[in-house]
């Protein structure tokens, strides 16, 4: 019964917290309430976000915000076609005075890291990144250098101007748990944005808001998805609309097996973020676009007929009889 008594008494302690960040995200943010519930259940589920949206709702506000609410070092990196890897990842140096060489970090060491128009940069850029996405370190050099238990990068991109971009392989997309589509605000929430702006003293300005989450918190709040409960249908449920993903013939390329471990881990993850310890079919659906939407290659047929990965993986996962 005690062990009973800790777990609720994480939990609660969770929910509160989340709360108040949902709270402060609010003060800054109008509306993209699915988006940052989203980027939440990654980020509580331990992996990358891709963000995509045309320039000016709020992308890198958004990453920018998260990071400043959870209390850890943060970094941000602007992607450009110059960029070389070891701008990102650091450089050995000669030092004089010891005779030996020294590491000096770049920006991607720290724990979340915030990298901008990620498709700006080339290829041999990009790829610098598998390692630290994947397996949390970077070699250089032969020497291995960890990062922290939470480190996270949110990265963004905007789908609309291609014009000195280098798409992201799909190899590297893979690595990031979710792919979100930020899309335009509402009429009442675009009116409210134009009226905190118009009266300016509603403006919060992010070095005005304090953290509200520890790093140990939200490492601590992760190791709680342990204990989230998934019934064996819903684990054949995730299953099966992976595997319709691979017999759509509108899908060129279905969904790996690391899909179904992302739809997993995100379905636990926004569990808890609703304040239960057991996972729902509807915890599944809502995290699972997301989770498919950039894993999935169509036929040219499908494009050409106006096909998104995003319209069919939510097509396909309603083919999938839902478990009672």
């Amino acid at each position: 019964m005690e062990e009973n008594n800790q777990e609720r008494i994480a939990l609660a302690d969770f929910s509160e917290r989340i709360s108040v960040l949902r709270d402060n995200v609010s003060k800054v943010i109008v509306g993209q309430q699915e988006t940052v519930d989203l980027v939440l259940t990654a980020v509580v589920a331990g992996g990358h976000v891709l963000i995509e949206g045309v320039p000016g709702v709020a992308k890198t506000l958004l990453a920018r915000l998260l990071a400043r609410l959870i209390d850890c070092d943060f970094s941000r990196i602007q992607f450009t076609p110059d960029l070389m890897p070891s701008d990102i990842l650091g450089t050995t140096v000669f030092n004089m005075k010891t005779q030996e060489f020294d590491f000096h970090p770049g920006p991607v060491f720290s724990e979340i890291v915030l990298v901008d128009e990620i498709n700006r940069a080339p290829a041999k850029t990009q790829a610098a990144l598998f390692e630290v996405m994947e397996e949390r370190q970077v070699t250089i050099d032969g020497e291995t250098h960890r990062m922290g238990d939470i480190y996270t990068i949110l990265a963004t991109q905007n789908p609309v101007e291609q014009e000195g971009t280098y798409k992201l392989p799909e190899a590297q997309t893979d690595r990031f748990l979710m792919k979100i589509t930020m899309g335009y605000p509402t009429l009442d929430e675009e009116v409210s944005i134009l009226e905190r702006h118009h009266a300016n003293r509603s403006l919060v300005k992010l070095e005005e808001i304090q953290p509200v989450i520890t790093r140990q918190q939200l490492a601590d709040f992760r190791s709680l998805q342990n204990g989230v409960f998934v019934e064996p249908s819903l684990l054949r449920y995730i299953a099966d609309i992976v595997q319709q993903t691979r017999q759509s013939k509108v899908v060129f390329l279905g969904a790996s097996p690391r899909a179904a471990v992302a739809m997993l881990n995100a379905s636990k993850a926004y569990a808890l973020l609703q304040g239960r310890d057991f996972v729902t079919p509807d915890d599944i659906q809502f995290v699972t676009p997301s989770i498919l939407q950039h894993r999935l290659i169509l036929t040219a047929e499908a494009e050409m007929e106006g096909h998104t990965p995003l319209m069919v993986a939510r097509r396909l996962m309603e083919r999938v009889e839902v478990p009672k």
